[in-house]
């Protein structure tokens, strides 16, 4: 639910255990193996105060222009969802519809989401809090739900929640590498869900295994792109521990570096960045915490919201029929739309009419969820988010050595301009 621009000032793309300072030939030191020792847990992760107290927030300006455009889209989306698209299919108005579904598997569905998410706390614990004194079980639900409005707001395939995530945890005074490598490794512990959701249930589908039949194309491609992106992160991680210096190295050379020079070493940081991240993500699934388990509650509660909703307004198909169609649909969320809206919605629908799923009991399911999932998180992140931003400044005041912030500072967001 499960996608990144840097915190302001920060550099996240630096990998763990690696330093890019220069010996006096100019060449790089060999990077640790995060598999050997644990940099995060070898050494304090705590900041200096003169570095946390730098690290300002990811500047967000709400222009009235930004503000009218983005409401327009979503009245507009909203309107073809709800309006425009069940003419099409001859359903009526989706909205009387909906109000006449079954109150308590609604209900259901809600709890389900709440579970979801708690499940999304449990896993970011697993993976921020280790070693962390100021990262407890409030500043990890603050923390989510302030990245998961990010990410509704803004058209970014993600990058708006990482960015927020990434500033809360650099001010709480982890250092800017550690930062990096835990996000790499925290993406690929609930991408992993994803990828081997897409295999196993596309090949059970593919071949008959699983109730539901299905193409081609709605079974095996999935499961050969989740194979795919599993394949990443083992290469990712077979990288060696060195690949940043070799590909700075390859890039040198006398006299002033060219441009293309300068982009490939700068490039160098991409993969061991991932290296480090997908090797740190093996480590922690090797201390067999249970609250890894959040990363498959993150995703099955939420499918369970889709799967609550078709029986909300009729029979559901089996199961694994919705298994694929939820994964297949949240392809959408790379669209650069905000929070994928309407593409997550369109890719289910389509997904579950290839199946042979009534197409206006699809609807129905479909846009239930969505108002579920998409929106029920919405107030209490903006709640979220106000709360981060006291519980910042109140870090921020205790690394200066004073007894609250001054009076009139700044937590490090622009003010909202007209």
């Amino acid at each position: 639910m499960s996608d990144g621009a840097p915190a302001r000032g920060s550099r996240i793309a630096a990998p763990e255990g690696a330093t890019h300072e220069r010996g006096a030939d100019g060449s790089s030191p060999p990077e640790t193996d995060p598999t050997e020792t644990d940099p995060t847990e070898a050494k304090p992760t705590e900041a200096k105060p003169t570095e946390a107290h730098a690290e300002e927030m990811p500047r967000v300006v709400l222009t009235r222009r930004r503000a009218i455009s983005f409401a327009i889209f979503v009245l507009s989306a909203i309107a073809f969802l709800y309006y425009g698209l069940p003419k099409v299919t001859g359903l009526g108005t989706t909205i009387h519809r909906i109000q006449r579904g079954d109150p308590w598997w609604i209900a259901l569905g809600v709890v389900f989401e709440l579970l979801s998410f708690a499940g999304y706390v449990a896993v970011f614990r697993a993976v921020f809090a280790r070693g962390s004194a100021r990262i407890g079980l409030r500043e990890s639900y603050l923390i989510t739900l302030a990245g998961v409005l990010a990410t509704r707001l803004f058209a970014a395939a993600g990058a708006g929640g990482i960015a927020i995530t990434a500033w809360a945890l650099r001010r709480s005074g982890m250092e800017a590498r550690v930062v990096a490598t835990r996000m790499v490794a925290f993406l690929v512990l609930l991408y992993s869900v994803y990828a081997g959701s897409l295999v196993l249930n596309g090949v059970g589908l593919g071949v008959g295994l699983f109730p539901g039949g299905g193409s081609f194309a709605i079974t095996i491609v999935p499961a050969i792109i989740g194979a795919f992106l599993i394949g990443v992160a083992v290469v990712a991680a077979m990288l060696p521990a060195d690949i940043e210096p070799r590909l700075a190295g390859s890039s040198s050379g006398r006299g002033r570096p060219r441009p293309w020079q300068r982009a490939v070493a700068r490039l160098g940081t991409v993969p061991a960045m991932a290296r480090s991240g997908t090797r740190q993500a093996i480590e922690i699934v090797r201390t067999r915490d249970p609250a890894l388990l959040g990363a498959v509650a993150w995703w099955g509660f939420d499918m369970g919201v889709l799967w609550a909703c078709f029986h909300a307004f009729g029979v559901a198909p089996p199961f694994t029929v919705i298994w694929m169609a939820y994964f297949v649909g949240m392809f959408g969320n790379l669209l650069p739309l905000p929070g994928g809206l309407g593409g997550v919605e369109g890719g289910m629908i389509g997904a579950l009419a290839a199946f042979g799923v009534d197409i206006n009991l699809a609807v129905l399911a479909v846009l239930s969820y969505r108002a579920i999932s998409f929106w029920l998180p919405t107030i209490p992140g903006a709640i979220a988010y106000l709360q981060l931003r006291r519980t910042v400044s109140h870090w921020r005041a205790e690394d200066l050595g004073v007894a609250g912030p001054a009076r009139g500072a700044r937590v490090g967001v622009d003010a909202v301009r007209a």
